[in-house]
């Protein structure tokens, strides 16, 4: 009997033990994403969540002796969309950091709801400045418009020796217009001048009324600083029209979408981005382009968008780490705090919301982006 009582003393106090070991399981931390996985630039949401996804790999989600989860949310590339899915990545999912989403419009959109519910939020590509702009939780973790649309000016009038140019620009996307609006500006100041500005709307399919102004006025380039589906099919019209000019666009055609699109009319257009592999440089940097070619093939370009996401994930985390705490208002501090921080594209420095970044430029040859140079802030 006193045998059977001591097992049963000893049973109970083994499966109170293990109940005890399993409540101290450490609570996951949960970072939130808010991307475009469908709709208008789904190529972007997608590759950033590859992005993330590769990276992980490399370093584990895990900080604070926590485990990281994800909780992603499809904003179907719309503002209201966006707007509601950082809503309820905050109020749902206790989020501690929001990636995402991807283009400037949407995060305008998003980045009221974190100023206000005292959430921080990334970027990956977010360019326009008025994204940030006197904000506490808003951050981004590239270059901004002014500066890419500048290096473009200067690269067209001084090393193209380009002394006229026309603009086509989506008017439905803050990014675009905002575009065009600073090359505008420096391309005039050079003392450039632009003789043709005209705009378009996202999903148009017919852009003849504008290329026929553009080529009444044969200006020496055409800048171009759409999304890639538009962006694709105007130059692919610009070339059965006749119009053999340079064309120049931006970060929103860095995808493999504009390539096959566009097909062998978009072959020598040249544009600003983020990122290039060539421009690999640090063991972080080669081991995940190592990963991403063992998935996605050796012949596929490296996409920026997921690097750029990569290094938002990184960003987090290290600010989560530095913060030695889970509270958003901690996190927040300690992202902008952000100094020389290793990532996959390089090394970042927040200030003031913004990351100091290079603009690299990229060409395509043979049917591919090929990396030309980068130009340091």
């Amino acid at each position: 009997m006193r045998r059977l009582l001591l097992g049963i003393v000893v049973a109970i106090i083994l499966i109170s033990l293990g109940a005890v070991v399993q409540s101290a399981a450490p609570e996951p931390i949960v970072i939130g994403c808010n991307l475009e996985m469908t709709g208008q630039v789904a190529a972007y949401g997608q590759a950033a969540w590859e992005g993330i996804n590769i990276v992980s790999q490399i370093v584990k989600p895990e900080v604070l002796g926590r485990p990281v989860e994800f909780s992603v949310l499809d904003n179907k590339s719309d503002k209201i969309d966006t707007a509601n899915a950082s809503s309820r990545l905050i109020e749902r999912d206790k989020v501690v950091a929001i990636i995402g989403p991807m283009i400037s419009g949407s995060m305008l959109a998003a980045g009221e709801v974190c100023e206000k519910k005292e959430v921080p939020i990334i970027g990956p590509t977010t360019t326009n400045p008025l994204t940030t702009q006197g904000k506490k939780y808003v951050f981004r973790a590239c270059f901004i418009d002014p500066f890419q649309a500048t290096i473009a000016a200067t690269y067209c009038y001084r090393d193209l020796n380009a002394k006229t140019a026309a603009i086509l620009s989506d008017i439905s996307n803050d990014y675009c217009v905002a575009l065009g609006n600073f090359f505008q500006q420096e391309f005039e100041r050079l003392g450039g001048k632009v003789v043709s500005l005209t705009y378009c709307k996202a999903g148009d399919q017919d852009y003849s009324a504008q290329l026929t102004d553009i080529k009444t006025k044969n200006p020496d380039i055409i800048y171009i600083p759409n999304y890639y589906t538009e962006a694709a099919l105007a130059v692919v019209q610009a070339r059965d029209l006749g119009l053999k000019q340079p064309v120049f666009g931006a970060d929103g055609i860095a995808t493999e979408e504009f390539l096959a699109i566009g097909g062998k009319a978009v072959e020598g257009v040249m544009h600003t981005t983020f990122w290039h592999e060539k421009a690999a440089e640090s063991e972080l940097s080669k081991k995940y382009v190592e990963l991403y070619r063992a998935k996605y093939g050796a012949d596929d370009e490296v996409n920026v968008f997921g690097a750029l996401a990569a290094d938002c994930y990184l960003i987090v985390l290290d600010a989560i780490k530095r913060a030695g705490s889970t509270d958003p208002k901690k996190v927040a501090e300690a992202i902008e705090a952000t100094k020389d921080l290793p990532v996959v594209t390089g090394s970042v420095t927040i200030e003031n919301g913004d990351a100091i970044k290079p603009v690299v430029f990229r060409e395509v040859k043979n049917g591919k982006w090929d990396y030309k140079t980068m130009v340091y802030p």
